[in-house]
């Protein structure tokens, strides 16, 4: 029996694992690099006025706590009734008055309400309500 020489097997480079891991590089260097912007226009921004700042009309700060308890101006109001927050809001009342409803997530929306019907008794028209954002009570 002969046995012939077998010819040297031809080495193999594999390139799809080469490639993967430029690919991932790539990737890698995408995503960290941070590019700087140049602008182009000159922009003039605008200057904030210290002495409009005090001229802010009058805030009236109205609290409702979980149970349906006010609070005008840090002041706890005996009542829960319309007449007794009118009462209150009436001696703070002007014609520039702002005034905030401060409410406790959980109070029952008839003591908002119930604010909102003496503030506009009392001709208060600029009413705002607090808020919190949605992630930060997460």
């Amino acid at each position: 029996m002969k046995f012939r020489p077998h010819p040297p097997e031809e080495p193999e480079i594999n390139l799809i694992p080469f490639i993967d891991v430029l690919l991932v590089i790539l990737i890698f260097l995408m995503l960290t690099t941070t590019y700087s912007k140049f602008t182009e226009l000159q922009v003039s921004l605008p200057v904030a006025d210290a002495e409009a700042q005090r001229d802010r009309p009058k805030e009236i700060i109205v609290a409702i706590a979980a149970d349906g308890r006010y609070a005008v101006n840090n002041q706890p109001l005996a009542g829960r009734d319309l007449a007794a927050v009118a009462r209150a809001l009436r001696g703070l009342a002007s014609k520039d008055s702002v005034l905030i409803i401060s409410a406790d997530a959980t109070a029952p929306v008839q003591a908002a309400v119930t604010v909102m019907d003496a503030a506009r008794r009392e001709g208060l028209t600029q009413i705002t309500v607090v808020a919190q954002s949605g992630s930060a009570g997460r």
